[in-house]
């Protein structure tokens, strides 16, 4: 029987290590990448089955790279293993077609078996967050059922940037990490083909989307 084939991403070296000796006796480990402008590029050519990325990369975060993984392979399964523990992050894995979310902090046997269940069909969220990804998961789908194309934690971003709040700023008042700002802050500028911060907030108050 042929084993499955993975592919596995992260910025750090030692954890692609870790990870490749974790799953080679089960899983053939047929690539690895250190950002995801190279998984994109190499990925197709490799034949996955499955792929384990971080959201935290460099060149192209791991939301971006799998969504065009995606487009490129549909049939693909998406893994996405992280420290990132913000579940509007995780609904949005989900929502751009990802089969499983696990934090770095999970026990090693959780990827084996988040594997399997991907292979099999199904999905895995790990317990560590599963009510909290579910709850944001669905609140998701009803923003996005509005007339608006943001979700709601967008327009929460947009609206402190135009108040001319720091990423750090509103990484505090909305109790995330900046990071996890940046994320929704890069993805509305490039859904948008904007390119600057004025550009941004310029287009927020035209379009309404926040209190001037």
């Amino acid at each position: 029987m042929q084993r499955t084939r993975i592919i596995l991403a992260d910025d750090h070296k030692l954890m692609l290590d870790a990870l490749k000796n974790l799953l080679e006796p089960e899983f053939e480990v047929v690539g690895a990448f250190g950002d995801g402008h190279s998984l994109v590029e190499k990925a197709p050519q490799l034949k996955p089955n499955v792929i384990v990325l971080d959201i935290g990369m460099p060149t192209m975060n791991g939301l971006s790279a799998g969504q065009r993984l995606k487009q490129l392979m549909p049939t693909v399964k998406l893994i996405y293993l992280t420290m990132n523990q913000d579940q509007d992050l995780a609904a949005e894995a989900f929502r751009l077609g990802a089969s499983g979310y696990l934090l770095k902090t999970s026990a090693a046997t959780e990827l084996v078996d988040a594997i399997r269940s991907v292979v099999r069909g199904g999905s895995y969220i790990t317990p560590l967050m599963t009510e909290d990804v579910i709850g944001s998961f669905n609140n998701h789908y009803k923003n996005l059922k509005s007339t608006s194309h943001h979700t709601l934690r967008q327009k929460e971003v947009l609206q402190l940037l135009a108040e001319g709040r720091s990423m750090k700023e509103a990484a505090f008042i909305l109790h995330v990490s900046p990071r996890t700002v940046a994320f929704h802050k890069y993805t509305m500028m490039e859904h948008l083909h904007i390119k600057s911060n004025a550009e941004l907030v310029q287009y927020a108050m035209n379009s309404q989307l926040v209190a001037a």
